[in-house]
């Protein structure tokens, strides 16, 4: 009882200081807002310079939103590979769907030396990126269902995952060493990440790709805790082995798919955020753990790109290079206060 009432006092703080790290980030940029201006056109009021409102409303308010979408998913990505192969260093990305959709993009910018023209020609469109790396993260996720059809020991599909990371970077280093200084300059911009560039229509379509991988969360929540245990303790409690990896498979490719097609590869938060979290909550229980490390990873995004906005400043640094930068540390002082994390 009194472990459920701290929860939800810790609920509650970590709400408000996502509430406060949006406002902040929202406030945040190469244009001084006052946050009093920015309340206003949050509620629908015109605020001093309309140039204000175009600013939050058209880039700032996307941005945010992207980043609490990209921090929560990448999270929660995290924390159910951690759970499945019960290994404090697999993240989301562990399964070769970030290299997939990397493979995909550089295809697109870098092929058009080694293929000809019409990679070049497709450049034009403006969903190109995000269709490419898509396809890119498909391809990768059929290859490691079709692993996880044939393969019973989840270590092994680790393992596999691994490899198809190894053999993608393998393919893009032959597609650089044949493309010019622009298209990897263009390419390597890309891997920077970014939480800046989504249009209303593509936020929309992510927040629905995003609002399906998370739904699916909440029907493996018993399995997963099952898991730590033990596959062959999970068999004992009537667990579908097999089913649960399926399912958390997938959740993980489709939340590391979307968020790196239309954000890019985005490192460190999905492999820290559920450190942090266990740390805070002191609890191995997913019916509390995904929402906590949805929140937890969506305040550390917004804080990180606050952080990258250089406030007042027209330079904006890249998103990757923050969130290692200031998150790393963090967790080290953390882990070595607490010494212990239970999985």
């Amino acid at each position: 009882m009194y472990a459920v009432k701290s929860y939800k006092i810790t609920f509650i703080w970590i709400s408000l200081l996502l509430i406060f790290a949006l406002l902040l980030n929202i406030s945040v940029g190469s244009v001084n807002i006052p946050l009093k201006e920015v309340l206003q056109i949050l509620i629908g009021e015109e605020s001093s310079k309309s140039s204000w409102n175009y600013i939050v409303t058209n880039y700032r308010v996307p941005k945010a939103i992207t980043a609490v979408l990209v921090g929560s998913g990448l999270g929660i990505s995290g924390l159910l590979m951690q759970t499945l192969f019960r290994n404090p260093l697999a993240g989301p990305f562990v399964l070769g769907i970030s290299s997939g959709a990397s493979l995909g993009v550089a295809l697109l910018i870098l092929g058009s030396s080694f293929f000809g023209g019409l990679f070049g020609t497709l450049l034009l469109s403006n969903w190109s990126l995000a269709i490419a790396s898509s396809v890119g993260a498909m391809m990768v996720l059929a290859a490691i269902m079709f692993a996880a059809a044939k393969i019973k020991n989840t270590m092994s599909i680790l393992i596999i995952g691994l490899m198809f990371g190894s053999l993608t970077s393998a393919i893009i280093n032959i597609l650089s060493f044949f493309s010019s200084a622009e298209q990897l300059q263009q390419f390597l911009f890309w891997s920077f990440g970014s939480l800046g560039n989504l249009t209303w229509q593509e936020l929309g379509i992510f927040t629905f790709i995003y609002i399906i991988g998370i739904s699916l969360c909440f029907f493996i929540i018993k399995p997963l805790n099952s898991l730590l245990l033990g596959e062959n303790y999970a068999k004992s409690l009537g667990t579908n082995i097999r089913k649960t990896r399926n399912i958390t498979i997938i959740i993980t490719c489709i939340l590391t798919g979307v968020i790196t097609a239309f954000s890019g590869p985005i490192a460190f938060i999905g492999l820290a955020v559920p450190h942090l979290t266990k740390l805070l909550y002191y609890t191995s229980n997913h019916k509390t753990l995904i929402p906590a490390v949805a929140l937890s990873g969506a305040i550390l995004m917004l804080f990180c790109d606050t952080i990258a906005q250089l406030p007042s400043s027209e330079h904006v640094l890249p998103i990757n290079a923050i969130t290692s930068i200031f998150g790393a540390p963090i967790v080290i002082w953390l882990l070595t206060r607490k010494r212990k994390i239970s999985y």
